[in-house]
């Protein structure tokens, strides 16, 4: 029987690395640069890298679309920063900034934000908009998560 395995991809260099469920815990790096595969902080993602860890990356994605003229992201941010301190390598947390990719924002109806998106396999699982605490953003990650 095939050991469980997750698809991260490096936020490094972008290789899709195949790291077995039970080691995600022990800080595992790439097989291509060898760079930290989770740092505990939210990856800042262009859109590209938005794409390729929706969707080669099997872990859940949970991302902040936010904006530097928003002052409740700039509140939250420290929030976010810490909860993914906290949850991860079980879920991936990453940033992306909605003036750097308005094409995208418009494809996923971003109307406000910040807003905090939930992706599991690749689609949309669950949503919420507004500033959240870190209780809060840990709350909407676990129930999100299923």
């Amino acid at each position: 029987m095939a050991e469980a395995a997750e698809l991260c991809p490096c936020p490094a260099c972008g290789a899709v690395n195949r790291v077995p469920a039970a080691r995600l815990s022990d800080g595992p790096v790439c097989g291509r640069c060898k760079a930290p595969l989770f740092a505990g902080k939210p990856l800042a993602l262009d859109e590209s890298g938005f794409r390729l860890h929706r969707d080669r990356g099997t872990l859940p994605l949970l991302v902040d679309f936010w904006a530097g003229w928003c002052g409740p992201c700039r509140a939250m941010a420290p929030a976010f920063e810490a909860a993914a301190a906290r949850l991860e390598p079980r879920l991936r947390l990453a940033k992306l900034d909605m003036d750097a990719a308005p094409q995208l924002s418009n494809a996923l109806q971003i109307q406000s934000v910040p807003t905090l998106i939930l992706f599991r396999g690749g689609q949309e699982a669950e949503r919420v908009s507004g500033a959240l605490s870190l209780p809060q953003i840990e709350a909407f990650a676990r129930r999100a998560q299923g």
